[in-house]
């Protein structure tokens, strides 16, 4: 860690995709979908996996990158329509998570979600995981003009939930997460168990990296919830 934890925490803020959900199954068989009805071959799961992060385009490039950046975005609609369907259908939770959220909530902090995830699938996909009246806010990629790693989705989520910066963590597995939350004067919380784009946690910055939900629990000497 490179600096001590916030005295008087508040509260918590997630990435989602990679962070507390493993959206990635769905977002691939959506992509299987499409690579079905262009007549493209499918490509291999773990290179999907890794770039899901980086949205839409990046998970097309995956099949289509012959076809140019012009090509791939006109894709782009119809991959999401794909991912509408499906979505929710294999995405969970990542371990650990379920049992996080409520430590948090039994201690009477807030905690909220700010990804670059466009509202209209943002909106569904909390609702459908059942997060929807329990996070005290939810930013998505279009909530603002700008998304991380500009600053102003972290602010706009504290200020929802009602949060005071300087005592509150942002949580995330992509750099941008990290360049987001420490702009905004949070702590951050890199995680190890998502998709990372390929980067390294460790070389982000983060005031501290973790390898599992159970131990940002323990960094927030949050008591075990009752079974």
């Amino acid at each position: 860690m490179s600096r001590p934890l916030p005295e008087d925490v508040q509260g918590v803020l997630f990435d989602l995709d990679g962070t507390l959900l493993d959206s990635a199954p769905d977002l691939y068989a959506a992509l299987l979908a499409q690579c079905t009805e262009e007549g493209a071959a499918p490509p291999p799961y773990a290179p999907v996996r890794e770039v899901v992060s980086r949205g839409a385009r990046a998970v097309l490039r995956c099949a289509f990158a012959e076809r140019g950046e012009d090509g791939v975005l006109a894709l782009v609609p119809r991959y999401l329509e794909l991912y509408r369907q499906v979505m929710a259908r294999q995405t969970r939770a990542f371990e650990g998570v379920d049992d996080l959220l409520a430590r948090i909530e039994e201690r009477g902090l807030r905690w909220g979600i700010v990804t670059n995830k466009a509202a209209f699938l943002t909106d569904e996909l909390v609702r459908r995981i059942g997060w929807n009246e329990r996070a005290s806010a939810v930013i998505s990629g279009d909530t603002l003009p700008v998304k991380k790693p500009d600053p102003a989705p972290v602010l706009l989520a504290c200020e929802r939930a009602g949060l005071t910066p300087a005592r509150c963590l942002f949580v995330g597995d992509d750099q941008r997460d990290i360049a987001a939350g420490a702009a905004a004067g949070l702590y951050t919380v890199a995680v190890s168990w998502g998709y990372l784009d390929g980067g390294d946690p460790h070389g982000w910055g983060a005031d501290a990296v973790l390898d599992h939900p159970a131990e940002l629990a323990a960094l927030l000497q949050l008591e075990s919830s009752v079974a």
